[in-house]
């Protein structure tokens, strides 16, 4: 298992990407977070195994309908896995 967080940039806020996230992410069977950022962009903190993490970061690439996604960075994270998937 493994700790990703994803930082994705674009018009990504008021486009319904965290209620879309967290679906995205339960229906693979992964865990974490994810919010809003006051500079615009959306956070992903995901915890799972490099399958499903990796479907994962492509499908945040795409991003719900209205969303324009222009760049996701990642970054492997030391963290302490969760339970479930939370909006913050």
């Amino acid at each position: 298992m493994r700790a990703t967080r994803f930082l994705v940039e674009g018009h990504v806020q008021r486009v319904g990407y965290r209620a879309w996230c967290r679906r995205e992410a339960l229906a693979r069977g992964l865990t974490g977070y994810v919010r809003n950022l006051e500079d615009g962009r959306v956070e992903a903190v995901i915890f799972g195994d490099n399958a499903s993490t990796d479907a994962m970061l492509a499908a945040c690439r795409e991003g719900p309908p209205g969303a324009v996604v222009t760049a996701v960075g990642l970054d492997a994270i030391d963290a302490l896995p969760v339970e479930g998937f939370v909006i913050l």
